[in-house]
């Protein structure tokens, strides 16, 4: 075995350890296995919420973004901060109404808000939509670091089982605890690998940032500014807004509120989180770092920037602790995406056919569908070989059409109707879909349009539609929605 692939096999052990460890004193009821008891103090909660900010997504498309695009790479680092903005406001009036009904799921959220089942089971489908690809990403990435950073030792296709069984092992046994504990280790891991790598390597390759920047601007000159069409200033700021807005969307991200002792505990991880951000920038320096000293990686092989450098510089026990931290990027957040997508797959959707299902019952059911969702979403992963940020991307289309709809229920009595939201969602996803699988952007419907219109991300244009159909349907049907009481339909 060789000391890059016994360093990554080790961390892999000390993950599913601390995963099964976490049950420890606690019985896992929905309760305990969705929100651990609603017990979470501010350091567990900022762990859960970081671990969805410092993904595979960040360690490799991060990277790859910065060694293949430049300067649309920067969204990444923007959006974050301004949903964190949101955040200060957002999560404790979220985390007052959720642990006053018992909330479990976001879902559960949007059903107790409008009185509607119906919605309930359509805000989970568009949330297992989103998720997908969103976990798709993480086995793909894992499954590029296990590989690369062994030294092809693990084959991607290996790395993904093997690590399928892990987290489908401690999620069925400890839960949303499981996740918590082992988002310790991987923040500290990544934190010091992202900025170790981040101020070694263009002090080692340049002689420093300046140098670095000077080169690149050199031999490729504009690589730092904005097209003019296409992923331009006007796809900049609609993908950040968009990214902002659906950044809570993500019923993961969401559900982990749900887990806080108090509301105190958002604002005050809201004052630290931006700061956290500023990580993200050591990664994108490794990937700029690597566009001189490992030139011709194109399209989705441009994720493997920061390994590929990584494995030219250092000796491979080093690779080997760079391959541990990528993997747990993957571990913690892809632990969250399944207990999230089993949990609403059962209570929300087969609980909503069946009201009549005890807890018990859909407790097991969440359980039971861990492995199976683990499974679909591993043979996804191995097929086809589209970058990680359009993955993402992907996702977000889809979540943050839920935006107007949860911001409108807010009131104590909801602004929006329930057939409101429910148009605004299905007009929304309606508009993704088609240009997702038609392949349609905005230039090639209406080529004549400027650049400032036409360049906008696909996604604000869906919700755009979302937001006009909630007002409007909203206002139409006001007076009628709430007219038959309390009960949920």
């Amino acid at each position: 075995m060789n000391p890059a692939l016994l360093v990554i096999a080790v961390f892999l052990a000390l993950a599913l350890v601390l995963g099964l460890l976490a049950r420890r004193g606690h019985t896992m009821n929905l309760e305990q296995w969705t929100v651990g008891g609603r017990g979470f103090g501010s350091l567990f909660v900022f762990l859960l919420m970081a671990g969805e900010i410092y993904t595979t997504f960040t360690f490799l498309g991060g990277s790859g973004w910065a060694y293949g695009r430049g300067a649309p790479a920067f969204y990444i680092l923007c959006y974050g901060a301004i949903a964190y903005a949101i955040s200060y406001f957002l999560l404790p009036v979220v985390w007052r109404y959720a642990t006053r009904h018992h909330l479990h799921s976001q879902a559960d959220f949007f059903v107790s808000k409008y009185r509607s089942r119906g919605l309930g089971i359509v805000v989970s489908l568009v949330s297992v939509a989103a998720i997908l690809p969103y976990l798709v990403l993480q086995l793909k990435g894992l499954g590029i670091i296990v590989s690369e950073t062994s030294y092809g030792s693990i084959t991607v296709r290996s790395a993904v089982w093997i690590s399928v069984v892990a987290l489908v092992a401690y999620v069925v046994i400890s839960g949303v605890r499981g996740s918590a504990w082992t988002a310790v280790v991987k923040d500290v891991l990544i934190l010091a690998v992202a900025v170790g790598l981040g101020v070694y390597m263009p002090l080692h390759y340049y002689g420093g940032y300046q140098p670095m920047f000077e080169a690149i601007e050199r031999a490729k000159p504009g690589f730092f500014a904005f097209p003019a069409r296409g992923m331009s200033t006007s796809w900049f700021v609609s993908t950040v807004l968009l990214s902002a807005l659906g950044f809570y969307m993500w019923p993961h991200g969401f559900a982990s509120s749900y887990t806080a002792r108090s509301e105190d505990v958002f604002r005050k991880n809201a004052v630290v989180m931006p700061l956290y951000q500023l990580v993200l920038l050591f990664v994108f320096f490794t990937g700029f770092a690597a566009i001189l000293q490992v030139p011709g990686l194109v399209g989705a092989d441009a994720d493997l920037s920061l390994l590929r450098l990584s494995k030219q510089t250092f000796a491979p026990w080093i690779v080997g602790w760079i391959g541990a931290a990528g993997l747990l990027t993957a571990l913690v957040p892809g632990s969250m995406l399944l207990l999230t997508a089993s949990t609403i797959l059962a209570k929300n959707v087969y609980g909503a056919l069946a009201p009549s299902t005890g807890e018990r019952t859909i407790a097991l059911l969440a359980r039971g569908l861990v492995p199976a969702f683990a499974l679909v979403a591993g043979l996804l992963s191995l097929h086809g070989g589209q970058s990680l940020v359009p993955l993402l991307l992907m996702g977000y289309n889809f979540v943050t059409q839920l935006f107007p709809a949860l911001m409108l229920s807010l009131p104590s009595t909801p602004w929006a109707t329930r057939g409101g939201a429910l148009a605004g969602i299905l007009t929304g996803e309606a508009v993704v879909i088609y240009l997702q699988i038609s392949g349609a952007t905005l230039p090639k419907l209406f080529p004549t349009w400027p650049g400032a219109i036409a360049d906008l991300n696909i996604g604000i244009v869906a919700l755009i539609a979302n937001a006009v159909v909630v007002v409007l349907v909203s206002l139409a049907t006001r007076g009628r929605s709430f007219a038959t009481g309390a009960g949920a339909r």
